[in-house]
């Protein structure tokens, strides 16, 4: 079934459209939950909750790109998860690994200055992965969005380990540059 006729269902307010979206959908949310949370069942209960928060969502937001929308939806539902549970004590997951390699480039999200600036970080983040060469920016997103291991993404880019980590430190670097740049507390 393709992503329209499946938002169709979802605006009918038709049970099946949970069914159609966990059978297309299911195991990429369920990657993305489990590289934050690194638990089957907190994976399994955040995926639950992705299609219950798309059901609500539906209408009245009408996704352009469904699988994004997903994928936002079980990112967001699974941090908001690990942060109330403390799961980061737990060694849970890539989230604490990932965290702290971007700690070097973006300021806390908690920090006043943060809301000030979001529109200019958010723009200034995006025209710097436009900038990125192609594998660099799928490298880039795979660990920083996808919470992916480092060991994984060399597995499918079919390199070692230590090149991944030098693409991902030269372009922790330029992002932080970047953001000095505009003026972005890092």
């Amino acid at each position: 079934m393709d992503d329209r006729e499946i938002i169709e269902l979802y605006l009918s307010r038709k049970e099946q459209a949970v069914t159609e979206s966990d059978a297309k959908y299911g195991r990429y949310c369920g990657r993305i939950a489990y590289n934050i949370l690194g638990d089957i069942e907190d994976t399994e209960e955040c995926v639950s909750d992705t299609w219950l928060r798309a059901w609500n969502a539906i209408p009245p937001t009408i996704p352009k790109i469904l699988k994004a929308f997903f994928g936002k939806i079980t990112r967001n539902l699974s941090l908001n998860r690990l942060e109330k549970e403390h799961a980061r004590k737990r060694g849970s997951g890539e989230t604490g690994a990932v965290l702290d390699e971007l700690a070097e480039c973006v300021a806390d999200p908690r920090a006043e200055a943060w809301s000030a600036d979001s529109v200019v970080l958010r723009d200034t983040i995006n025209a710097f992965l436009k900038d990125l060469p192609a594998e660099n920016r799928r490298i880039f997103i795979r660990r920083y969005w996808y919470m992916d291991p480092v060991s994984q993404i060399a597995l499918d880019e079919r390199c070692g380990e230590s090149r991944i980590k030098m693409i991902l430190l030269r372009a922790r670097k330029e992002l932080a540059k970047r953001l000095m740049k505009e003026g972005i507390e890092i």
